[in-house]
C-alpha cells in the first residue's frame, strides 16, 4: 500500500534561517515552525551556504544574520536578491546600529529584525515582508530616516524611466512612511490605483520593496522639494 503525502497548503510561506550560531538557529526554527503555514525549508550557518540553499530553494522569506565568517549577511542579501529577486530577506542582528540597517536596505532587506524581538514580533515580521510590505521597528526606522536626513542633499539625477506626476505624489507619501490605503485616502484614489503606482515606482527605482525605493528616491535627490516637511515620527510609526 502506497503512502499518500499530504499536499503543502498553498498558502505555506516557505523559510530559510541563517545563522552560524547552533542555538539562535535552532531557537529560530523552533519559533518560526510553531507558527501555522510557516514551513522552513533550509537552514544555514554561513553566508556562502545561504547563496546555495536560496537558489536551490527560492524560499519565500530569509532571516539572515549580518554577522557571519566567511560571507556577511549584507553581502549574502546583495546576491540572494540577484538571484532571487522575489525572496523577501529579513536582516536579524544583536546590534542595534543605524549604519548596519542602512547598509541592509541598500542590499535589498525588506526587514529588520533584533535577535531578542519576542516571539510575535518575528512571526508579524515574516508575514508583512512576505506580501511585499516591510517590517522595520518603529525606533529603528525613526534612525533610518534621522540618518538620510543628516546627510547632504545629492543633486537630482535622472530615473531610467521617466516617473509621472501622480507616481511622484504617491512617492511622497510613501518616503513619509504611508501605507497605501493612507496614501489612496490622501489622494482620493483607489488602494489597487496606489498599488499599481507603487509597483511601477519600485521598478522604475531597480528597488526591491517600498522601503528601498524611499531610500534611493532620498539618496538620488528626487523629493528635494518636498522633504523639509517630511515626519520622521511619521515614518517611524508606520512602519
Amino acid at each position: 500500500m502506497s503512502t499518500r503525502v499530504a499536499p503543502v497548503p498553498v498558502d505555506t510561506l516557505r523559510l530559510l534561517v541563517v545563522d552560524d550560531h547552533e542555538l539562535a538557529r535552532a531557537g529560530l526554527v523552533s519559533i518560526l515552525e510553531s507558527e501555522p503555514g510557516f514551513e522552513v525549508v533550509g537552514t544555514a550557518s554561513s553566508g556562502r551556504k545561504a547563496m546555495q540553499l536560496a537558489r536551490k530553494l527560492k524560499p519565500d522569506v530569509v532571516l539572515m544574520d549580518i554577522r557571519m565568517p566567511d560571507i556577511d549577511g549584507l553581502r549574502a542579501t546583495r546576491a540572494i536578491k540577484k538571484t532571487c529577486p522575489a525572496t523577501s530577506v529579513i536582516m536579524v542582528t544583536i546590534v542595534e546600529n543605524p549604519d548596519y540597517l542602512l547598509e541592509a536596505v541598500r542590499a535589498g532587506a525588506s526587514g529588520y529584525l533584533l535577535k531578542d524581538a519576542a516571539k510575535q514580533e518575528i512571526v508579524t515580521a515574516v508575514r508583512h515582508v512576505a506580501h511585499g510590505d516591510t517590517s522595520l521597528p518603529g525606533d529603528v526606522a525613526l534612525r533610518l530616516v534621522q540618518r538620510l536626513a543628516s546627510e547632504d542633499p545629492p543633486a537630482p539625477k535622472l530615473l531610467p524611466e521617466s516617473m509621472t506626476p501622480r507616481e511622484r505624489d504617491v512617492l511622497r507619501l510613501l518616503v513619509r512612511g504611508l501605507t497605501n490605503p493612507e496614501i489612496a485616502r490622501s489622494l482620493s484614489l483607489q488602494v489597487s490605483t496606489v498599488k499599481t503606482h507603487v509597483e511601477h515606482i519600485i521598478a522604475k527605482l531597480n528597488a526591491s520593496d517600498r522601503t528601498q525605493a524611499a531610500v534611493r528616491a532620498m539618496e538620488m535627490g528626487l523629493l528635494n522639494d518636498s522633504m523639509d516637511d517630511v515626519s520622521v515620527e511619521r515614518v517611524a510609526s508606520s512602519e
